[in-house]
């Protein structure tokens, strides 16, 4: 009993100091170290349902001491009960940790069929938790929060990687290296072994991506930069739906368009709570001809309602959107959110009874055309995302090569005091450097920022203060491989080493003894 709670907290405490890895830390090395632990647990486990027991423990970890904010958005902003959100976040990171459990309950059956343990621990460790990320990130929407190749965004060891084979390939090299760390530390009394040899040659060519990424460019700049600022409002989440301060908000936001000279403007996420066509004209227009006066446009967030027909012989559906328009020297176009979050803009069927719960606006959210295209805008062609759809890579990508620079509108203040913050502004400079394109974040209470397409940080405002950040955007043409092929060749790759495993499973079973 004593072994097994030992071997239970250490992968449950692994599992939690991965946090740590990830931003405002950005403690890179720990990841693979944390990976480690959860590697060693998998290869040296005695039956398969303590391999799985040992992932979930170790997802469970991550994701419970990672995303524990979640609670502020059901509770203290939702409504819900103390008991009841904290119950309902312990059941979310132990149905997200299954993906986990899963792949280590089939990586210990195969593992014991093909008895290679370099080829195991190597290659069939490492794909198999990318497996397991890629899961998490697909399945019923898809969760990706502290998926391990943020870890090393903007300028961990294996950042060069990303603009390749995107965040889910630096994962997996993440994960390589912990299975290098691995198995060096198994030799480390005998430095003269093949395998401490390839351990350390491992980490030596892993070592030189470091400076590989500073020498390789995958785009260019596409015409001078452009003004442009980014309007936090920093209006209280409290406040931000409640109809009696809505003039107050309008106002607030009006002021800031009106003092901006700027050639393009954005404001935040739903910055006016009011459906667009409720929206006074006169205010629109007075948006409109301001930014006409600076030669540019503004982008305003707004949920929207569109009505149409399911069919013919149907009668009329309103679908509500969340949603972004632009106002000024270009036609109008909009922009409506694809990727919507589950129990935030929509409930599952099966789920329904949450919401007398839950006291969340706009909730019952209609979801976007995947087909939208980017803004040409006085700027240059312009990529939008609303709030979390800047955790997908795969879903950034579609609207490139084409787009010469990537904006994301969102409202965390849902999420108070917390890591989300700061972890989703990760998550943009992850994109960046993926596409080669700069991010500019427009937010409610932060993190309001410009990157580059380096994934650098040029500029950002303090959280919840209000207020406008002014920068010189470089719009940016060109397209990197991962742009061109997005997850496919991980996802490939995975799936050739998963069919390899079989095969060396079937062919040790069919040997005879």
């Amino acid at each position: 009993m004593k072994s097994f709670l030992l071997r239970s907290a250490t992968s449950v405490a692994a599992g939690a100091t991965a946090v740590l890895a990830f931003a405002p830390f950005y403690a890179w090395p720990i990841a693979s170290v944390s990976l480690a632990v959860l590697f060693h647990q998998w290869t040296t486990a005695t039956r398969a349902r303590q391999a799985a027991f040992d992932g979930w423990l170790f997802a469970f970890g991550l994701l419970g001491a990672g995303v524990s904010w979640l609670y502020l958005s059901l509770h203290v902003f939702g409504g819900m009960p103390a008991i009841l959100a904290a119950l309902a976040i312990t059941l979310f990171c132990a149905v997200m940790a299954f993906y986990l459990a899963l792949t280590g309950l089939v990586f210990h059956k195969i593992a014991v069929r093909t008895q290679r343990p370099l080829f195991n621990l190597l290659l069939l460790a490492p794909t198999f938790f990318v497996i397991a990320e890629l899961l998490r990130a697909t399945v019923i929407t898809g969760f990706p929060w502290l998926s391990f190749g943020y870890s090393h965004a903007p300028s961990g060891a294996f950042i060069a990687v990303a603009p390749v084979f995107g965040m889910f390939g630096v994962s997996w090299v993440v994960a390589f290296s912990a299975a290098l760390l691995v198995l060096m530390l198994r030799n480390i009394k005998a430095p003269k072994s093949t395998a401490f040899r390839i351990a350390v040659g491992g980490w030596a060519a892993l070592l030189l991506l470091l400076p590989l990424g500073k020498f390789i460019e995958y785009g260019q700049a596409d015409g001078a930069p452009v003004t442009v600022d980014l309007l936090q409002g920093n209006i209280d989440q409290k406040m931000k739906w409640n109809e009696a301060e809505l003039s107050n908000t309008m106002e607030i936001y009006r002021g800031m368009v009106l003092a901006s000279r700027a050639k393009l403007i954005v404001l935040p996420e739903t910055a006016v709570t009011a459906l667009l066509h409720d929206i006074p004209q006169d205010y629109l227009v007075e948006l409109k001809n301001h930014a006409k006066t600076n030669g540019g446009d503004v982008l305003l967030g707004v949920p929207l309602v569109q009505r149409a027909a399911a069919s013919d012989n149907s009668p009329f559906y309103n679908y509500l959107y969340n949603a972004v328009v632009s106002l000024g020297v270009t036609p109008t176009y909009g922009y409506s959110k694809q990727h919507l979050v589950a129990f935030g803009e929509f409930i599952p069927p099966a789920f329904s009874w949450v919401f007398q719960w839950l006291n969340i606006p706009l909730s019952n959210m209609s979801r976007g055309s995947t087909n939208q295209t980017p803004m040409p805008l006085a700027v240059g062609k312009v990529a939008i995302n609303i709030c979390y759809e800047d955790a997908f890579g795969n879903e950034i990508a579609w609207q490139l090569p084409e787009a010469q620079l990537l904006v994301n509108v969102s409202n965390m203040a849902w999420f108070g005091r917390s890591l989300a913050a700061e972890q989703h502004l990760q998550f943009s400079q992850m994109r960046s450097i993926e596409t080669s394109r700069w991010m500019l974040r427009a937010t409610n209470t932060g993190m309001t920022a410009a990157i580059d397409e380096t994934g650098k940080i040029v500029s950002a405002l303090p959280q919840f203060t209000r207020g406008a950040l002014s920068v010189m955007a470089q719009p940016r043409s060109g397209a990197t491989p991962y742009v061109r092929w997005r997850d496919w060749p991980v996802i490939i790759f995975c799936g050739l080493i998963f069919f390899a495993s079989l095969l060396f499973a079937r062919s040790k079973i069919a040997t005879p003894k």
